[in-house]
């Protein structure tokens, strides 16, 4: 899963990047409206963390923009303006959620992860197949009920192939969905981690099996 964040204090767009890079997202961050802009019209995300007080101008001015294109993407608001009035009016502007800064990342984590909960979002609650369960909400990975130990990244991959099981992934899709636009990857970083997760899948007799289609991307299938 991919997460903006738009927030013009570093240090704190830094922590927010390592947590939530830690809890596998692939993570980018943007410090003003016009860098928001010009990231949004390249990268497609499944939610967005966004500060209102922008060197800038208004992170609200950029929400409803946003929102009159058309745009879907959960946007939770980031901000340390408390009053009631500026949460109503965040809300009403095409807000998801409303958190106040100081705050506390696991609480910020898990807000997410419920927005992307909802109907239509990113996070379902259970994907399977052969048998081997991947719980989205509990970040656990079962193989005929004993639990698979997986690496952030490998369980990022894993989850990616699982939601399009049976369609090729390209080697492109995977570097976009699971690293950040600042990562520095080597040539083979993406067939590392699927030589990784290929071999943790046999060692645990998953049946399913990621195949290679050289010069294309992976598929990912059930079978011996």
């Amino acid at each position: 899963m991919r997460l903006l964040t738009i927030e013009d204090e570093s240090e704190l767009a830094g922590l927010i990047a390592k947590a939530f890079g830690a809890a596998g997202f692939a993570v980018d961050t943007a410090g003003s409206l016009a860098a928001a802009e010009e990231t949004i019209a390249v990268m497609s995300y499944d939610a967005v963390i966004l500060d209102l007080s922008l060197g800038d101008g208004d992170g609200l001015a950029l929400l409803r923009r946003w929102r009159a294109r058309g745009a879907s993407v959960p946007i939770l608001i980031l901000t340390a303006r408390d009053g009631l009035d500026d949460r109503v009016v965040g809300l009403d502007a095409g807000a998801d959620d409303y958190v106040l800064k100081p705050f506390h990342m696991p609480e910020l984590i898990s807000r997410i992860r419920a927005l992307l909960r909802r109907p239509n979002a990113a996070l379902g609650l259970r994907l399977e197949l052969g048998n081997l369960v991947f719980e989205t909400e509990h970040r656990q990975v079962t193989v005929a009920g004993r639990v698979l130990r997986l690496s952030v990244r490998e369980m990022a991959l894993i989850e990616l192939l699982l939601r399009r099981a049976g369609r090729v992934v390209t080697r492109e899709a995977i570097e976009s969905s699971l690293y950040g636009f600042d990562a520095e990857l080597g040539s083979n970083a993406v067939e590392v981690l699927v030589h990784r997760l290929r071999r943790k899948l046999q060692e645990a007799e998953a049946a399913l099996q990621i195949h290679t289609l050289r010069g294309v991307g992976y598929l990912l299938a059930d079978g011996p």
